[in-house]
């Protein structure tokens, strides 16, 4: 996903590119025709990769979704030669080498990554992104606004934006009838970026096959710089996160040489089932 950062998607790109596998990239629409001609331009040396139709991308809704699943379907009929899907932002960047995390999927092979909540026990100051009917337009969400029911027997799950999914997944988002019911309802919700795929997947068989964890190190810009550098790198040194977000040029030298110095050993071994009860732990405080 792409907005205005050219020099940020390219020094990603450069950073994750690998001749055996898919990029497919999304400039919003909105960006300027200079950035749009500046990365396609850039692109024409790489054989696999693809710009999507570009769609206007409106902060609050469904578009962010709707362009995923475009992406999805479209790398669904590109090749069969994939297995995971990973969305990233110019805000992302590796932790780890492509070598280490095509190790890391291979060896959980079958397994989706994201970050989800029961929204009704753990969030239930965001239920009125749900519980109203908002309307998406060009630049912004409608102002008219009103009540009404969720989906019956459904459990509502928020989360975050960023997840790893097998293709397996992907087929089921773009192909199933029961994603249509989703689909038709959260198109007119706030915020669906972070709960439409928790809702779905874990209303539907794939909830055993999910992992509550994004993979990706998240820090708060505005804490990035004022955090102990140490603590961060314990932080990192402690979990198998294969990206970082909100890095920039103002991180602390230290953390950025941790990174560079780490970018090839290996992930550190983690029980995924022991990190999940620390997750639920901290859900319940």
């Amino acid at each position: 996903m792409v907005h205005n950062e050219t020099e940020k998607f390219i020094i990603l790109f450069k950073k994750i590119y690998t001749r055996d596998q898919f990029y497919l990239i999304h400039i919003d629409r909105k960006a300027k025709p200079e950035i749009t001609e500046a990365i396609q331009l850039f692109l024409i040396q790489f054989p696999n990769a693809f710009l999507l139709e570009s769609m206007n991308i409106t902060s609050g809704g469904f578009s962010i979704v709707q362009a995923e699943l475009n992406a999805m379907e479209f790398l669904l009929n590109a090749s069969p030669d994939w297995d995971y899907f990973i969305n990233l932002s110019c805000d992302d960047f590796p932790l780890k080498s492509q070598n280490i995390i095509r190790k890391f999927l291979s060896e959980n092979n079958g397994k989706n990554y994201l970050f989800y909540y029961d929204q009704k026990f753990y969030r239930p100051d965001t239920l009125q992104r749900i519980q109203n009917h908002f309307t998406e337009m060009a630049y912004k969400i409608s102002s008219f606004i009103y009540k009404r029911e969720f989906m019956k027997n459904v459990i509502p799950f928020i989360g975050g934006k960023w997840f790893l999914f097998t293709r397996d997944t992907c087929a089921f988002l773009n192909n199933n009838k029961k994603v249509m019911l989703f689909e038709e309802f959260y198109i007119n919700t706030y915020l669906p970026g972070e709960s439409f795929f928790q809702t779905v997947l874990m209303n539907t068989d794939f909830h055993d096959v999910i992992v509550n964890d994004d993979k990706r190190a998240v820090l708060e810009k505005s804490l990035l710089n004022k955090i102990n550098p140490d603590a961060i790198i314990n932080y990192l040194r402690s979990n198998n996160h294969l990206f970082i977000r909100k890095i920039d040029g103002k991180t602390d030298k230290s953390v950025l040489q941790y990174i560079e110095e780490n970018y090839n050993t290996k992930l550190p071994d983690i029980d995924e089932i022991e990190r999940e009860l620390r997750i639920n732990d901290r859900q319940n405080n």
